[in-house]
């Protein structure tokens, strides 16, 4: 069952997507995913993501909490990048950097939607010169629930030749918010990760997993590695780095085992940034919960940060008349 059960303004909706395994609410305010509602092994119901009670938090603040991330995902370094011969500004808003689409990325724009049978499709069209970005970009974000999975499918078109690297920046706490993050326990399916700067730029440099606190390869409890001696987990204040996947599907799982809670998140991008929410200052979340650092952990499907100005065959490049065509999928889980 999907319906609209608030109105924010005359343009804003909270919609409601609901079966017999989940609740999700979202809004055509940045597709926000506002809240995830599922059981724990003894059958109590929580919300398994971040977010805020006062919808202009959503509006106003940084973290991008449960928002769709547009047209660029994570940093662009300096803010500029080249691109036919042609080199492009964005506006810097993180350091020297341009971070998630500039300062009013997709995560800031309202949708138009439409309610299908079993999906929610929103549409948005990024002009030509938007934050910056070339070509006009017609833009669609279907979300549908299935059973115990929220699909989320992007497809985008451009009249000129452009970058685009979306993602979701969902911070999920499995507890139900109810303790951080140190006893989630992480995997993900990688043999590399990306290095970062002190900005938390992708340097191009990437280092091997293995024997380092960056190797979730089995089940590892987040709190036993979070705060080893790495350089780049310092750089980072904790994990903020790309991970490179080895596999095409099922690539991240994420498992609570006092209520059981697992998510598993599978994707047609070749990786995610994980993010151990090391800059949540304290502000106050959903239902007057406090939400320090590292009270969270985002799973943001992506290719490469930067690749632009990293990669010699940029995956974030959309061609005139070319479809950018990804999936993530969640699927919530309860282990009894």
């Amino acid at each position: 069952m999907i319906k609209v059960i608030e109105k924010i303004d005359d343009k804003i909706d909270l919609i409601q997507m609901k079966n017999d395994d989940l609740e999700v609410v979202v809004s055509n305010y940045g597709c926000t995913i506002v809240k995830v509602l599922m059981k724990d092994k003894d059958g109590n119901i929580d919300d398994v993501v971040l977010g805020y009670d006062d919808f202009r938090d959503y509006q106003t603040k940084d973290a991008y909490l449960g928002a769709l991330v547009g047209r660029t995902a994570n940093r662009i370094g300096k803010g500029k990048f080249t691109l036919n011969s042609e080199t492009y500004t964005l506006p810097i808003n993180n350091g020297p950097n341009c971070l998630h689409g500039g300062v009013k990325g997709f995560s800031y724009q309202i949708f138009d939607y439409q309610i299908l049978e079993d999906s929610i499709e929103f549409t948005y069209l990024s002009k030509d010169g938007e934050e910056g970005y070339p070509g006009n970009l017609a833009f669609k974000a279907i979300y549908t629930l299935n059973k115990d999975t929220l699909i989320v499918r992007y497809q985008a078109t451009s009249d000129k030749d452009t970058i685009i690297n979306i993602t979701n920046h969902s911070y999920f706490n499995l507890s139900g918010a109810k303790e951080d993050i140190y006893n989630h326990q992480l995997l993900v399916h990688s043999d590399k990760y990306a290095c970062v700067d002190s900005d938390g730029l992708p340097t191009g440099k990437f280092n091997l997993v293995k024997d380092t606190p960056f190797d979730f390869n089995s089940m590892t409890r987040i709190g036993d590695v979070i705060d080893s001696d790495d350089e780049q987990l310092k750089l980072g204040a904790g994990y903020d780095h790309p991970f490179i996947f080895n596999q095409d599907k099922d690539q991240a799982i994420l498992y609570h085992e006092a209520t059981g809670r697992k998510l598993t998140v599978s994707t047609s991008l070749p990786g995610a940034q994980i993010y151990s929410a090391n800059y949540l200052d304290g502000r106050i979340g959903k239902y007057g919960i406090v939400y320090p650092r590292r009270f969270a952990l985002c799973i943001e499907t992506q290719n490469l940060p930067d690749a632009i100005n990293i990669e010699e065959d940029p995956t974030t490049i959309l061609k005139k008349g070319e479809v950018y065509d990804e999936i993530t999928s969640y699927k919530f889980e309860v282990i009894k």
